[in-house]
């Protein structure tokens, strides 16, 4: 994950995620689908395999 997300509900009842920067300001907004799938696709470090130091 990028950075964390706070949840939004769109004008017409989409969930959405929003990531902001270290300023507050928004750095991208995704509908909750778009980033399931994304989540996904990516493999976890436990599942890799791979421990990190």
């Amino acid at each position: 994950m990028a950075g964390k997300r706070t949840t939004h509900r769109s004008v017409s009842g989409t969930k959405l995620y929003a990531v902001r920067d270290a300023k507050g300001r928004f750095k991208d907004i995704q509908t909750y689908k778009r980033a399931q799938a994304a989540d996904m696709r990516t493999k976890s470090r436990a599942e890799k395999g791979k421990k990190k130091r």
